[in-house]
């Protein structure tokens, strides 16, 4: 180990680099032995060197070149719209479809998922993660037991199944008392009278009809007694993690706030691929991150991981640099554009140009669309630097 000096720090503070890359050279100096301010100045050199020549050239048309890099993959996509997740029973959407909906940043995704991590006991006791799976997945009334209908005396009969309510509910002593949760569920949702004899539910219209008892039995079938009614089903796996082997869970569909407060969720590494729940429960730096992740996963799983994620980050900040999530579309970045002649070589030309003679809106001709159409030298690397010849005298 390496003490940070003051001949040392003076070194490194003397450099251009961003503090991000100042501390990680400080960190570099300090895990080696004997270290200089010699070498501890050839460190910072060579740092600053390399992130010089990594940096953006002024007038670098940075926009064409990202689209370039992310759209001349995308021909190279799948058009599959599912793909194993790593869960045989989960299935998402992948490939083109995918990144689609992330740059239209579609406000429901096809496949909503989540990728719920555990904490404390929660993470390493099977009994202990079935109680959060249970407290996430939506269980209908229908999965704990048997319907009947009895038409001659208009009764809907339910017969709870005492094994099924054990198993989902191993802490409360008694199945009685859950059928009678499950009897003041279905009373305040259906607004009838519910009778209950142990484990058995029995109910029906206040007056006899057949249609109104065909109802009530329907109308059964969408009540959901526990869990977030958006979640569907939920996957518990055990797998290897930062933290060692630990359960992880799986949910088709996606309630992220109300997921994140329920009672063993890790909030810190729970993820979601609705980019607008991210947004909504997390803010925008977030979702952010979220569109950068799902982009750069979206592009690994078809073998593209060589796409530069600053091409992604770029993409990323546009769409959500005013604090919101736009699309990158005419109702989005593309129809908001300054310039008319861009607006128009996007999408419903005729539109923008009416829109546009109708207000008496004027075109600056900064961008690269405008001046390719109007013929004029695009505004970019040299196209941005005048030139002018002068005379000197001796």
């Amino acid at each position: 180990m390496t003490e940070i000096t003051d001949d040392i720090e003076a070194v490194v503070e003397d450099t251009e680099l961003p503090r991000r890359l100042k501390d990680r050279v400080y960190d570099t100096i300090e895990d080696r032995e004997g270290v200089d301010t010699e070498n501890a100045n050839y460190i910072a050199k060579a740092v600053e060197a390399q992130y010089k020549s990594s940096r953006v050239d002024p007038l670098d048309p940075v926009g064409t070149v990202s689209a370039q890099s992310i759209g001349e993959p995308g021909t190279q996509m799948t058009m599959n719209t599912f793909h194993y997740a790593g869960v045989a029973e989960i299935d998402v959407t992948q490939g083109l479809p995918r990144l689609i909906e992330l740059v239209d940043a579609r406000k429901n995704p096809d496949t909503p998922m989540m990728t719920v991590h555990l904490e404390d006991e929660y993470a390493t006791d099977r009994e202990r993660a079935h109680e959060v799976v249970w407290n996430i997945e939506a269980t209908k009334i229908l999965a704990l037991g048997d319907i009947s209908t009895n038409v001659a005396d208009m009764i809907v009969s339910i017969d709870l199944n005492e094994d099924t309510l054990a198993e989902r509910w191993p802490t409360v002593e008694s199945t009685t008392e859950i059928a009678g949760e499950i009897a003041d569920t279905i009373q305040d949702n259906l607004g009838v009278a519910v009778t209950q004899s142990g484990t058995v539910l029995e109910f029906g219209p206040e007056e006899p009809s057949y249609r109104e008892l065909l109802q009530l039995v329907e109308q059964l079938r969408e009540i959901v007694f526990k869990g977030i009614e958006d979640i569907s089903r939920v996957v518990i796996r055990k797998e290897e993690t930062e933290n060692g082997e630990e359960f992880v869970l799986y949910t088709e569909g996606s309630a992220f706030k109300k997921t994140l407060k329920i009672e063993g969720v890790d909030a810190s590494r729970t993820t979601c691929n609705n980019i607008h729940e991210v947004h909504k429960t997390l803010g925008i730096e977030a979702a952010r991150e979220a569109i950068i992740d799902e982009t750069m996963t979206t592009l690994e799983e078809q073998g593209l991981d060589d796409v530069n994620i600053r091409h992604l980050m770029l993409v990323a900040d546009i769409m959500t640099n005013d604090g919101t999530i736009q699309s990158i579309g005419r109702h989005g970045i593309s129809g908001n554009k300054d310039s008319v002649l861009a607006r128009a070589a996007f999408e419903v030309t005729v539109n923008h140009l009416l829109d546009a003679a109708i207000y008496g809106e004027a075109d600056d001709l900064d961008g690269v669309i405008e001046n390719v159409i109007v013929g004029k030298p695009v505004r970019l690397g040299t196209g941005d630097v005048d030139l002018r010849m002068g005379t000197t005298s001796d």
